[in-house]
């Protein structure tokens, strides 16, 4: 019997993910959940308890609309803070909604090969271990060379001669990627794609406006959860800078734990648990670099977050630099976020301006 798998969107990550999954699950049928919409955030608002924070809740309406669009197979990949809990919550609210499903929880905590293959073996993966690692070898490739082309767009699309060039270029890449099946049909993309998104022509003045944004993972990586945050301050050319990622999250973020508390120097003593040790580390070495200002973002209620903003408003007065503070839910007002942003990018314009 065939199945239809499918999975929460989360930037343009379902991209390698749908890709591996179209190979490890050769004869059953791939389908990331619907675009995120208004609608979704409300399916799962409605859905969620009230205090939960809002990745869940775009999680929740992920797999309702994919259920309705003939999903049986959900897949949660797991992951730290509460995030770790979703799976067994979001699991019974959507069986006390009548669906029928399969749920699948890849993983608890650190990416263990063996491990996802069992899983895989139980929905139905017709490849041997050797095949399967390499598809997932694959897919982790894509992912790193996907993220190093993005923080090149990131920091220069506000500057392109020709407005637009940049995005045509990756869109053009995440399809592309979509229809890549081994290593060296990857690295030709990569190739490819590297030397046109670097070849567009920039035009960025040396002292251009320079914003970080840090804070949690989920909001930061999915635009849509963040109104469009990146794409906004690239229409007043700004450079924008961001380190959280999936190649930072899975593959950079546990070795470099020491040494991530040691660079934050007076300021944390203890980590603070999931990114908000990085977010204030990220952020008082962005300061030193001379950056403009900084973004904050967080789910409403993070709690790791909640402990970073004190000493995010010490790296502020220190190194006079303004933070700028953002929490989501499913009540928040992009009119609000997109008001006080305006606000934000004028201040920081005018301090540029007067030599600040």
């Amino acid at each position: 019997m065939q199945k239809t798998i499918s999975f929460p969107h989360m930037g343009n990550y379902n991209v390698p993910i749908e890709n591996m999954l179209r190979h490890i699950f050769a004869g059953h049928k791939i389908m990331t959940a619907p675009n995120i919409t208004k609608r979704t955030l409300e399916l799962g608002s409605k859905h969620s308890p009230d205090f939960v924070c809002v990745p869940f809740k775009y999680n929740l309406g992920n797999y309702i609309e994919a259920l309705e669009s003939g999903a049986n197979v959900l897949i949660q990949a797991g992951g730290g803070c509460r995030y770790g809990y979703y799976a067994e919550v979001q699991e019974q609210i959507l069986r006390d909604l009548g669906y029928k499903f399969e749920f699948v929880k890849l993983m608890s905590g650190k990416v263990n090969p063996v491990d996802l293959y069992r899983v895989s073996k139980r929905i139905g993966t017709p490849l041997s271990f050797g095949r399967f690692l390499y598809f997932v070898l694959l897919a982790i490739d894509m992912v790193k060379k996907l993220d190093e082309l993005e923080a090149y767009i990131r920091e220069n699309v506000g500057f392109e001669v020709v407005e637009g060039s940049l995005e045509r270029l990756h869109a053009e890449l995440l399809e592309r990627l979509k229809r890549v099946d081994c290593f060296k049909e990857l690295r030709a993309v990569y190739k490819t794609y590297g030397e046109k998104i670097r070849g567009v022509e920039i035009n960025k003045p040396d002292d251009c406006l320079k914003v970080g944004i840090v804070g949690e993972l989920y909001t930061l990586m999915e635009p849509f959860s963040n109104f469009f945050l990146e794409r906004e301050l690239a229409k007043s050319r700004i450079q924008v800078s961001r380190f959280i990622t999936v190649t930072y999250l899975l593959f950079e973020k546990s070795r470099m734990k020491k040494k991530t508390l040691k660079s934050a120097g007076r300021y944390l003593k203890y980590e603070l648990g999931a990114d908000g040790t990085d977010s204030v580390e990220k952020s008082k070495t962005l300061a030193e670099k001379g950056y403009d200002g900084m973004i904050h973002v967080k789910p409403f209620g993070c709690i790791p977050e909640i402990n970073a903003m004190p000493v995010l408003q010490n790296i502020s007065r220190d190194y006079k630099m303004p933070i700028l503070y953002f929490s989501f839910d499913s009540q928040t007002s992009e009119t609000g976020i997109k008001t006080r942003l305006e606000a934000f990018i004028d201040m920081i314009t005018m301090r540029k301006e007067k030599g600040v």
